[in-house]
């Protein structure tokens, strides 16, 4: 990706960003290259493990091609952490301004998630006009994203929640979505087995959804 990483430039680099959850330290590196194969660079490794700061720094080290984030940032140490560990962006289930603010400190790119028009006013207030919408699907879908398109039509969105084969082209489909996130590209029983292909194929078919903005 040449030129500034920014949330936006993070957000068009592909169709889908996965939404990973490692437990095994040894499963990093290999998946992150089958999904690079695949043609999905924009990693988002949540912090949902013992072992996902383990799982960036050895994807930054071994996998250079790949953008690796850290999803599930709730506070400042996490943001901290994430950045020492490696990685490039952050993504956060909601959005406070302490966060905003540590990651604007550490000049990591944030994708904050919100899923009320308040949240949106709050994110935007703090120059945040790139966000995540969680959990997408429990919070209104694809309507939700529509009725947002007349009181925030400068604001672009990354679906995430809920978001599947199904129904990501639906949300594709919108002005005001670049991307959406989603786990499907990472399944568990693939991770166990070391079936490096199959997360390839997914990838490969995730990068190929049409998008419209």
């Amino acid at each position: 990706m040449a030129g500034e990483l920014t949330a936006l430039t993070i957000m068009q680099d592909a169709p889908v960003i996965p939404v990973i959850v490692l437990n095994k330290v040894e499963h990093a590196v290999p998946m992150a290259q089958a999904l690079v194969a695949g043609g999905i660079r924009v990693l988002e490794v949540t912090l949902r493990t013992p072992q996902s700061l383990d799982c960036i720094a050895a994807i930054a080290k071994a996998v250079p091609e790949a953008i690796v984030g850290a999803g599930t940032v709730r506070n400042a140490a996490d943001a901290q952490a994430a950045a020492q560990a490696g990685a490039r962006f952050a993504v956060s289930p909601g959005y406070t301004s302490t966060v905003g603010q540590a990651c604007r400190d550490l000049k990591l790119p944030l994708l904050p998630g919100v899923a009320t028009s308040g949240e949106i006013m709050m994110a935007q207030a703090d120059g945040f006009s790139e966000l995540k919408f969680f959990p997408a699907m429990q919070a209104g879908g694809p309507a939700m994203l529509k009725a947002w398109q007349g009181p925030f039509g400068d604001v672009r969105f990354c679906p995430t929640g809920g978001v599947s084969p199904a129904n990501a082209a639906e949300f594709l489909s919108l002005k005001n979505v670049v991307c959406v996130g989603g786990s499907w590209l990472v399944p568990t029983d693939a991770l166990e087995l070391g079936n490096w292909e199959h997360i390839t194929s997914l990838a490969r078919d995730a990068a190929a959804l049409p998008r419209k903005s």
